[in-house]
């Protein structure tokens, strides 16, 4: 019988294993962009556990391998920064970055006066673009960074009465059980 996939709290024993599945994620986008300076691939375990501390950070594990994960801060106006959705080379194409934005996206609804998701992606990265106009963002800007790439910025607003107030618990333990 195979593990099923569970998506959870990170905890700070997770930031290594996070940045290093971090970087392997990345390195595609740094060959598509010419670009091995990318935030993504030069960020700090420090950065990684701050992250960790200070905002929502999700882990999707295979037994004791973290296998994706994704972050989130929310801003005071209720804008909920998403970023650096990963998952593992191996584990894409089976519907994970779905559900660790899908979990995310209820993680922040529940614990945050959330009045809009956001998020940033290359104008390349056509696989990311398509998930995330398939679960309903839209793309709201696109900025230059460099000669060879631009980020465009997608958002999506938070369906009517499911905005949070900050008023959950702690930590609530896994999101989803299954695979």
């Amino acid at each position: 019988m195979g593990m099923s996939v569970t998506i959870e709290t990170a905890a700070e024993q997770d930031g290594e294993q996070i940045l290093k599945l971090q970087y392997l994620c990345f390195q595609s986008d740094a060959e598509r962009y010419g670009d091995y300076r990318l935030e993504p691939l030069t960020q700090t375990l420090d950065g990684v556990r701050a992250e960790i501390a200070d905002g929502h950070v999700l882990v999707a594990r295979l037994g004791d391998e973290i296998v994706g994960s994704v972050r989130a801060v929310v801003d005071t106006d209720g804008t909920a920064a998403i970023g650096k959705l990963i998952v593992h080379p191996r584990m894409q194409r089976h519907g994970l970055g779905r559900r660790l934005l899908a979990a995310i996206e209820t993680r922040l609804a529940e614990r945050a006066p959330v009045t809009r998701y956001r998020l940033s992606t290359g104008h390349r990265s056509e696989v990311g673009l398509r998930l995330y106009r398939k679960v309903g963002y839209a793309p709201v800007a696109t900025e230059r960074v460099s000669r060879a790439l631009s980020m465009v910025t997608l958002e999506k607003p938070v369906p009517a009465g499911t905005a949070g107030g900050g008023s959950a618990p702690a930590d609530r333990g896994p999101l989803a059980t299954t695979a």
